[in-house]
């Protein structure tokens, strides 16, 4: 069960929102019981034929809505409603970042939904009185754990209904589920150990490779056979033949094709001309200050202003690709779109750079025009702020196609890493400690500014107006925010990842062994296929399995298939 995402920086916006949520869980949940009593008689067996995995906050009030239909519609007891209601629900979280976990006003929350309201408040109490039996006199314990928060506005924790609703709780990468216990969860974790696994984030390579990229599809399949379609782990072949130069030369001239096609794209839809011989060097995501586009760009423009000052320098030709949307109210990332569209309209005129630097922001990012960019992908910017990103999957699907990382020790990048071997990756910036660290004893983003000339032309220029055609005021919010509270520590991080971009180009020029940390990213990450996740989730959560099915094909002769099988009833 996912959510949607109106815009929810207005009350009606926030009305709609969750009225959205109730209605898809509602009718969701509604059929499950529709078709389970089509082949039973009474509930006893419910959560052994139904799983129900909740994404995240959005959809958690399907606990209160299955504890609604169990007790009103079909006059089941409490005890017995919630046993049923905790064994069918595993509660996955998917984000580090606080704010992002929903709490509803009571107000409106009781006006819209007041029956849900109800059974909240006796699940509520039901709980912290297990609680407070076992932290007898432990009040702020029983404050942060209770469902609902205190405070001059009430609000009900969508997260901690999640928590205490479930069977099961995860995070999905190994950074993410450990932070989950010793922080955002951290009382429950104490209370409810059990409950907590990790289950890493994987992508499907059907849509990812064979898809995507199917000269690369087809290259591998010729060299290791067809079976890493359905094994991802088989693409480890692929690394018998990484000192094979008739191999490593079709792998370039694919790579070269996949980069040709997106330098054509790209000249269609921006009427940008870039090399597609540069080092095509891409970030898409959703836009985020903590996803830090903006760090990227303040590379991009600091590599600008090097060529400016040394205009017979010898640098490695880079296009720096961005594609993402913001969310509708998120006016900030809206402000980082612009300045990015702003920076690329005076690199891409000054003919001072010429062919040396190209910036683009790809519109409408989609799975279609991702499927475009993956297979064209040189390098790929993995650059959140140490200890925000849950897991990340756009640095998996990159490393499927041959792409190098550029990152920090976050989410699965360090999974990543350990996979694919630290010589084949572009680590930079802090840890997590030293995130929380810097943090704990006040973070001064001026001392940074201050101290670094690059970093500071670099501001300076934005503030000037010198990429908003003299208008001084248009990014201010931008630069206001940076100097003056800098909460994803982009000025701590700037000077090492400068000095690793400045590795990426050294590398670059040896093509030969680039083309080699090409094919053994490609090689180790069978394990973040989707197959593997889906599997985890399979045993240890949902407790089904797989379930052999013999497939009809007119291309090959009747053929058993595993295929690993969700829960007959699951969403």
């Amino acid at each position: 069960m996912g959510g949607c995402h109106p815009n929810d920086n207005n009350y009606q916006g926030r009305e709609l929102r969750l009225q959205q949520q109730y209605f898809f869980v509602s009718c969701s949940l509604q059929d499950i019981i529709r078709n389970y009593l089509q082949h039973n008689d009474n509930f006893d067996n419910f959560p052994n034929k139904v799983a129900i995995q909740i994404n995240d906050t959005h959809p958690t009030i399907g606990i209160a809505e299955l504890m609604r239909l169990l007790l009103d519609e079909h006059q089941l007891g409490w005890e017995k409603a919630w046993d049923i209601t905790q064994r069918t629900f595993g509660f996955t979280n998917h984000t580090l970042l606080s704010e992002a976990l929903e709490r509803w006003p009571l107000s409106l929350f009781g006006r819209l939904l007041p029956r849900h309201l109800e059974i909240i408040f006796e699940i509520n109490q039901r709980f912290l009185d297990q609680v407070r039996a076992k932290y007898p006199g432990d009040n702020e314990k029983v404050a942060r754990l209770s469902l609902i928060e205190e405070g001059a506005e009430k609000r009900v924790r969508m997260a901690h209904l999640g928590c205490v609703g479930s069977h099961a709780i995860n995070g999905v990468a190994a950074l993410h589920t450990q932070l989950l216990k010793n922080d955002l969860f951290r009382d429950f974790y104490e209370l409810f150990p059990e409950k907590f696994s990790n289950k890493t984030n994987g992508v499907t390579p059907r849509r990812w490779i064979l898809i995507a990229n199917p000269k690369q599809a087809l290259l591998i399949t010729n060299k290791i056979g067809k079976g890493w379609i359905k094994n991802l782990e088989e693409l480890k072949q692929l690394e018998a033949f990484v000192d094979d130069g008739e191999f490593r030369e079709q792998w370039r001239q694919i790579k070269q094709e996949n980069k040709q096609d997106l330098a054509e794209y790209i000249l269609q839809t921006t009427g940008v001309h870039v090399d597609a011989n540069s080092l095509f060097d891409i970030q898409v995501k959703r836009l985020h200050e903590y996803k830090r586009q903006l760090l990227n760009l303040l590379h991009v423009i600091t590599l600008y202003n090097y060529i400016k000052q040394n205009p017979n320098a010898d640098v490695v030709p880079r296009t720096v690709i961005f594609a993402g949307k913001a969310a509708p109210g998120y006016a900030m990332a809206k402000l980082i779109i612009q300045l990015i569209n702003s920076v690329a309209d005076v690199v891409n005129n000054d003919p001072d750079i010429g062919a040396r630097l190209k910036v683009v922001f790809l519109a409408n990012y989609n799975v279609a025009l991702a499927q475009r960019i993956y297979p064209g992908a040189d390098l790929s910017e993995q650059i959140s702020t140490a200890g925000k990103e849950a897991s990340g999957t756009s640095n998996m699907k990159f490393a499927m196609n041959g792409t190098l990382m550029i990152g920090t020790l976050d989410g699965a990048n360090i999974e990543i890493r350990d996979r694919v071997g630290q010589e084949n990756f572009f680590l930079f910036g802090l840890t997590t400690e030293q995130v929380s660290q810097i943090k704990a004893q006040g973070y001064h983003p001026w001392d940074y500014y201050n101290s670094n000339p690059q970093l500071k032309q670099a501001i300076d220029q934005i503030a000037s107006g010198y990429f908003s055609k003299g208008d001084s005021n248009l990014f201010q919010p931008l630069v206001e925010s940076l100097k003056n509270r800098d909460d994803y520590l982009l000025f701590a991080d700037y000077q090492s990842y400068i000095e690793c971009q400045q590795r990426v180009s050294h590398a670059y020029r040896d093509q030969d062994n680039w083309l080699k940390m090409s094919i053994l990213n490609a090689a180790r990450t069978g394990y973040f296929s989707s197959d593997r996740t889906i599997r985890e989730y399979a045993q240890d959560i949902w407790h089904v399995q797989p379930v052999p099915i013999t497939l009809e094909d007119d291309q090959q002769e009747n053929a058993a298939i595993n295929i690993e099988a969700q829960p007959a009833y699951s969403h």
